[in-house]
């Protein structure tokens, strides 16, 4: 909970670095009230190690992306004892990890995957606090999409919408139609599982509800 100095004094509220490019992430947050103080995204490597499981994939990338802006915060004034916050998103069909379609063959070859079948979509989220302690959470997510037609197919390889997503699809636009059944987080799909994120920030002191009261 913010306290009385932090309510009178905005300034000297905790601030938040959210180490992502993501409107989509930055979207969730912001749903929450939550506004981060500074968008630091990390520029890492991610391609799988050899024998490296769809879990351990997003664990690894997710704290690599927190230690990346955690180095750069720690070196502005005004971001030096700031709360940083990154995710990463794996979409899993059986043991196969998904691409981040980039192109549209990488998205068709996601969507023939995809399309009748259940896949799996797994977040793991880190919070580096303010004295550097490390906070993780990972979040499983299962989805079935129904056996796409080829008008289907074909439009939502037009639409252009797949492009940079995870598993080439966006649930939360024309994508979603797709979808079947879900079983556990929706905002873990979209990117960001926000219970879990904001729990992670309120157990470590982060004023999540401070700005709840301008929000009537």
């Amino acid at each position: 909970m913010a306290s009385s100095s932090e309510v009178s004094n905005p300034a000297a509220r905790s601030k938040l670095v959210l180490a992502s490019a993501s409107p989509r992430r930055l979207a969730l947050l912001q749903q929450a009230g939550i506004e981060p103080d500074a968008l630091l995204p990390a520029d890492v490597d991610e391609t799988p190690l050899k024998n490296e499981s769809a879990k351990e994939l997003a664990k690894r990338l997710a704290r690599s992306k927190a230690e990346v802006a955690r180095k750069v915060a720690r070196t502005r004034e005004d971001l030096k004892n700031s709360y940083i916050l990154s995710a990463d998103t794996v979409v899993v069909v059986g043991k196969r990890v998904l691409p981040k379609a980039e192109v549209v063959d990488e998205a068709a070859g996601c969507l023939r995957l995809l399309s009748g079948r259940q896949h799996r979509v797994y977040t793991s989220v880190c919070l580096i606090t303010p004295k550097d302690t490390v906070r993780e959470r990972f979040v499983e997510t299962r989805v079935r999409f129904k056996r796409l037609s080829r008008d289907e197919f074909e439009r939502y390889l037009a639409s252009g919408e797949w492009r940079g997503k995870a598993g080439g699809y966006a649930i939360q636009g024309l994508a979603g139609t797709f979808v079947v059944k879900l079983v556990g987080s929706y905002t873990n799909v979209v990117g960001l599982p926000l219970y879990e994120s904001v729990a992670l920030l309120d157990g470590e002191g982060y004023p999540v509800r401070f700005s709840w009261l301008d929000a009537a």
